[in-house]
């Protein structure tokens, strides 16, 4: 297979500079390393927060962001096994991690303090050739659609390992804030799947139809509601179970607190910038709820989570642009404009 020795890519140089679709060297993957042709990658708020360095995390600059890669190998390091030329692959958020600290050792090596993060300390997925450490890479079966599989690799995943951190039993109501965006439209399948019952939150009449489409039983319009919280305790008959917060918003974070049923999970997967939440140590008490965070899943979750991609149980809404538009992409992002995921084509 013939790899150029330049591509295209987008790079930027300081945070909230400027996004510069440029040619760059095609690099080399190391010897635990593979190289991947990227066709496809998703586009995620995280990778707006990095390009506005608004989130604390280590960034290394110039970068190139993305991290929803979907593609082919073309070439791997020495030491690599159980791969071979041609397979499809995903490159993920976490690229590689150490595998040998206590988190890594007990399954949570996407908090690994050596964790190398694709997008942010590791080149991204916003480029046609792109390096994934081989243990780490997600494998997809041959003819996988890879447009539609590449936003799995964050948000099916993310969503997911969310699902099961809110510990929840089927029949159980699941409340989704953020419902009609690019994780809560993943999410509203994957909780259906699982065998939850959802309501939907977010704003307006369109995204309602859409969180309906994709199999949630209720929604709740944050526009025209007059209670959000109100509404969800009727709909749910005493209180979500489980919460889902994937939107970006601080004040619905806080607000969920109020429509979590008593011994219910909250559980924060969206990162705006600077957020806290408030509970009254009193109310957490009495009524046992939950609050716990969630960042993307391990190499179990991720399997899992392909797994129902896979079996035609999830599908990620999607539109296809080119690697040249993540500009306006990113704009879009910013005024909360986009219904499912955007995707980037990155051969134009």
């Amino acid at each position: 297979m013939s790899i150029p020795t330049t591509q295209k890519a987008i790079v930027f140089e300081s945070f909230g500079g400027p996004l510069l679709y440029k040619d760059i060297s095609v690099p080399a993957p190391k010897p635990n390393e593979l190289l991947v042709h990227i066709k496809y990658s998703g586009v995620c708020h995280s990778d707006l927060y990095a390009w506005k360095g608004d989130v604390p995390l280590p960034i290394n600059l110039p970068l190139i962001g993305g991290h929803e890669g979907a593609g082919e190998v073309v070439a791997m390091g020495e030491n690599v096994s159980d791969w071979k030329i041609g397979d499809l692959v995903g490159v993920k958020w976490l690229n590689s991690s150490c595998l040998t600290c206590e988190h890594c050792m007990n399954g949570r090596e996407t908090v690994c303090p050596n964790a190398d993060i694709t997008g942010f300390t590791h080149d991204g997925t916003f480029q046609q050739y792109s390096t994934a450490d081989a243990i780490q890479a997600a494998k997809f079966p041959k003819g996988t659609d890879l447009a539609s599989a590449a936003p799995i690799l964050c948000a099916g995943i993310t969503v997911y390992k969310a699902l099961k951190t809110a510990d929840m039993i089927p029949g159980q109501w699941v409340a989704i804030s953020g419902a009609a965006g690019g994780l809560g439209s993943l999410a509203v399948q994957y909780a259906k799947a699982m065998g939850y019952r959802v309501v939907g939150i977010d704003g307006g009449k369109e995204k309602g139809e859409f969180v309906k489409s994709l199999g949630a039983e209720a929604y709740v319009d944050y526009l025209s509601s007059k209670d959000v919280s109100n509404e969800v305790n009727t709909i749910t008959e005493g209180g979500a179970h489980g919460v889902l917060n994937v939107s970006v918003s601080t004040s619905a974070m806080q607000q969920s607190l109020e429509y979590v049923r008593v011994a219910g999970t909250v559980v924060l997967v969206g990162l705006p910038a600077e957020a806290t939440i408030k509970t009254s140590v009193f109310d957490a008490v009495i009524k046992t709820i939950t609050i716990k965070g969630s960042a993307v899943g391990n190499r179990a979750d991720t399997a899992e989570a392909i797994d129902f991609f896979n079996r035609g149980l999830v599908k990620c809404p999607i539109k296809i642009v080119g690697l040249s538009e993540i500009a306006q992409v990113y704009k879009l992002l910013e005024q909360g404009k986009i219904l499912g995921r955007y995707v980037v084509d990155t051969s134009k």
